[in-house]
């Protein structure tokens, strides 16, 4: 019971902290409303206000939890604090022109920046004191980790660089038998579960679950697969239908709608800064402007995916055809700046709008590279249930070292759990990263691609 009420404080205290911060900023936006936009929207003076104050919040709320902006605690300082940063940004930028519509002119964009700029520094300072907050009434539990084979050890070393959330004080086989095993747990607050048998997890879930002890565990695909299965309670037994299909009709139109829709106005938005990358690249060595490399994509079907060449011409040629590292030699000087800045992959909106890809889906592999994926593991197929994506699970959650295996899961959960709101968060946390510089973390010296 004390475990429950420690819970439901932190859970407390996370949603007045969320509150707070949401009305700081509407107040804020009220105040910036008074002083500098009233006069041009004065239908509002009333209650009208109000409207305009609550669509305001309700837009930030949003925003801030599919972006992960309330992540406080669980979320890096950094991951968190630039979530809410471009949540702020992309809501002022919205409400700037929802007041230029009600004013019916293009309204002094001033005040809003300056309205932006102090959101800001406030989204630095609460992301600050309330990680604080967290990590004073939050200390890690101590865990005993039950594994089944020798590589799932690697989870220890992930699990150690988040020491503020999860210490691992002790390592078990499930070969020590299940007596042992809930000797062992019942001296830990948590348990972990990796990579265990079907039997002996299922004994070790139920123990735990009957005793109220914390479970952690890695889910096996069909654990991913029964996730996303649709629920039947025609009779008095439940029964789960997985259809195996990938999306529904319905969902492919509307996943296409928004794929043409939103790639047509980044097009014209992004069709200027093309233009001069195409230019500078056929400037510095009069080469051709895009790479094509050929992919895999639905159903198994390939096309050649676009992107700005930033290597030399016939780069592959030049050694063997691995991963470009920052510092290879192959990078042409106009190729560190776009990979710099990631505008190299832009050139794939024109993938997207002919329907060889989506703007969310699993990262199209090269073919070379599916082939050897699915001869280690035939699962690997899976991932072709939908069409390859410019953005998604595997590039937002994964690192450069993420096997194969884990990148099947992160694709697989994405199939499973489709939905509209899903495809938008995804997006939400791609524009975070593109503020991050991309991860290495564990790559061994001699580490060529995730395939170990």
């Amino acid at each position: 019971m004390n475990r429950i009420k420690g819970e439901d404080r932190k859970l407390l205290i996370r949603r007045l902290e969320s509150v707070l911060q949401v009305g700081l900023f509407t107040i804020l936006y009220y105040l910036m409303w008074l002083l500098c936009y009233q006069d041009v929207t004065f239908p509002y003076l009333g209650r009208g206000k109000y409207v305009l104050m609550g669509i305001y919040a309700v837009m930030v709320s949003i925003l801030f939890h599919y972006s992960d902006g309330f992540n406080y605690g669980h979320s890096k300082l950094s991951d968190i604090t630039v979530s809410q940063c471009i949540s702020i940004f992309l809501v002022n930028f919205v409400t700037y022109w929802q007041l230029s519509l009600i004013s019916n002119v293009m309204i002094a964009v001033i005040p809003m920046l300056v309205l932006t700029v102090i959101d800001a520094l406030i989204c630095v300072s609460c992301c600050f004191i309330y990680n604080n907050v967290y990590h004073k009434y939050h200390t890690p539990r101590d865990m005993v980790m039950i594994y089944g084979t020798e590589s799932a050890l690697e989870l220890e070393e992930k699990m150690a660089m988040r020491g503020d959330k999860y210490q691992i004080s002790e390592i078990i086989s499930v070969e020590e038998g299940f007596e042992k095993i809930c000797e062992k747990i019942k001296k830990h607050q948590a348990v972990l579960l990796n990579d265990v048998p079907a039997q002996i997890r299922n004994d070790i879930l139920k123990f735990c679950y009957t005793n109220a002890i914390r479970l952690y565990t890695t889910p096996k695909l069909s654990d991913i697969i029964i996730s996303g299965a649709e629920k039947i309670t025609t009779f008095d037994t439940p029964l789960v239908l997985i259809k195996g299909t990938g999306l529904t009709f319905e969902q492919r139109i509307l996943k296409r709608t928004m794929d043409v829709v939103l790639c047509s106005i980044a097009m014209i938005v992004a069709a200027p800064i093309m233009l001069i990358v195409a230019a500078a690249i056929k400037l510095e060595d009069r080469g051709p402007v895009f790479f094509k490399q050929e992919r895999v994509t639905i159903d198994g079907k390939r096309f050649d995916i676009l992107k700005f060449r930033s290597m030399i011409v016939d780069a592959e040629k030049f050694g063997e055809v691995i991963p470009a590292t920052d510092k290879d030699p192959r990078i042409t000087k106009v190729g560190n700046l776009i990979r710099a800045i990631r505008i190299d992959e832009l050139p794939q909106i024109i993938n997207i709008l002919k329907g060889e890809m989506s703007i969310v889906g699993p990262r199209p592999e090269r073919v070379e590279h599916v082939e050897k994926y699915q001869a280690a593991i035939p699962e690997f197929v899976y991932r072709t249930k939908v069409k390859g994506g410019l953005t998604g699970y595997a590039q937002i959650y994964g690192k450069y070292n993420t096997t194969p295996y884990d990148k099947l899961k992160l694709d697989l959960s994405y199939i499973e759990n489709y939905s509209l709101w899903l495809d938008i968060k995804l997006m939400l946390l791609t524009l975070k990263i593109l503020f991050k510089p991309e991860s290495t973390e564990g790559v061994d010296s001699n580490q060529t691609t995730a395939m170990k």
